[in-house]
């Protein structure tokens, strides 16, 4: 008989898997938090901080830098669906072997400005090449791959925030996916990029199988489309690969709130029962609100439309009650001190407000700050 999962069953199963029913205890490795997330976004780096530090007991933001820069066990590199991400440097041989092998979608640009794939290979190696032992700026990578490749490598044709970035600059992404770029500490405000230490990659097959088990674990039950939509890949190759797992026994099929088509890990069956209560603050793109589907159960009613942009999630920090978002909240730092605004969607009780403010606590703690709690309407817009 196939199992059946219900929503606060596996919100329960997701939420301790990622640290967030208990902090990870005193002394838990930063990559080792980072890991059970599947990776940290961290285009913004304080939010990745918060992130990591709201699934610990102690850790802070302090922490978190010092595994990037000092202790190199976390590396800041484009991850899923190519934005920046906190990985486990132990395990960039996954990443960087099973990202590349997930087929791309059309690239947004005009013919005229792409590259061509063997131009894109170029510039990849190219820039692995110019990184070799040393950290530059973007301005001087892009001397670099041109001097490597050839004038038309730095063509200001790409449209990028109002202005016009050299034509390698597209594959930046793929160079951080392959690993031959990663970046660097920040050179006063300029941002910096390096190559990661060398590595010998996993078989694409491999790594592609080892990141699907790995998403079913810390994000399951869930479907093929769901885990196309969290690497941005195309649904029907995402449908194959699960089919080839399933056929292999890996993956079993499970009834997920009355639905067919849901998976997890052959065996890795269990659940909590009921709901786990509790009050958590995740900030901008954090990886649960990001990965954990379906969608419209984790952002019920009102939550929906006021969380979510356009259906998108991260673009706010989110008020999570009990394992669903229940409301937002933007913190506002002034030196040594930072105001919590927190809006909930709905009335909470006092043992809730009570967590509450233990949160706002918290999170002060990781990014160092005296924090205040205010209660009111979060006046600040989607982040872009």
């Amino acid at each position: 008989m196939t199992l059946r999962i219900s929503w606060n069953e596996a919100s329960a199963r997701r939420l301790e898997r990622q640290f967030l029913a208990n902090p990870a205890e005193p002394g838990t490795a930063v990559a080792d938090v980072v890991d059970a997330m599947l990776a940290a976004h961290a285009q913004v780096l304080s939010a990745a901080e918060v992130s990591v530090g709201v699934r610990t007991a102690k850790t802070t933001r302090a922490a978190v830098r010092a595994a990037l820069w000092d202790e190199r066990t976390l590396v800041k590199t484009h991850g899923p669906r190519g934005t920046v991400h906190l990985l486990p440097a132990r395990e960039l041989p996954l990443w960087c072997s099973a990202l590349p092998a997930v087929p791309s979608t059309a690239g947004p640009f005009a013919p005229a400005v792409r590259v061509t794939e063997e131009q894109a290979r170029q510039i990849v190696a190219a820039i692995g090449d110019a990184l070799e032992g040393v950290s530059l700026t973007v301005d001087e990578l892009s001397e670099e791959v041109v001097a490597r490749t050839g004038s038309w490598a730095g063509d200001r044709v790409m449209p990028a925030f109002q202005d016009l970035w050299p034509r390698w600059r597209q594959v930046l992404h793929r160079a951080g996916q392959s690993g031959a770029l990663c970046f660097g500490p920040n050179r006063g405000r300029k941002v910096t990029y390096t190559r990661p230490p060398h590595f010998t990659p996993l078989p694409p097959d491999e790594a592609l199988r080892e990141l699907v088990l790995r998403y079913l674990r810390a994000y399951g039950p869930a479907t093929p489309q769901n885990f196309a939509k969290w690497l941005a890949a195309p649904g029907g190759w995402a449908a194959k690969l699960f089919g080839t797992l399933a056929g292999a026994g890996e993956i079993e099929e499970v009834v997920f709130e009355g639905a067919r088509g849901c998976w997890v890990v052959a065996g890795d069956t269990e659940v909590p029962q009921g709901r786990l209560p509790g009050v958590r603050l995740l900030p901008y793109f954090d990886a649960y609100g990001i990965a954990a589907q379906p969608r419209e159960l984790l952002f019920p009613g009102a939550a929906y439309g006021r969380a979510l942009a356009g259906g998108q999630a991260g673009n706010y920090p989110v008020l999570l009650v009990d394992g669903v978002v229940a409301g937002v909240w933007h913190q506002r730092r002034r030196g040594r001190r930072t105001t919590v605004t927190v809006e909930p969607l709905g009335r909470l009780t006092a043992r809730q407000e009570r967590e509450l403010g233990e949160q706002v606590e918290r999170v002060g703690e990781v990014l160092e700050a005296q924090a205040e709690l205010v209660i009111g309407e979060v006046t600040a817009g989607a982040h872009a």
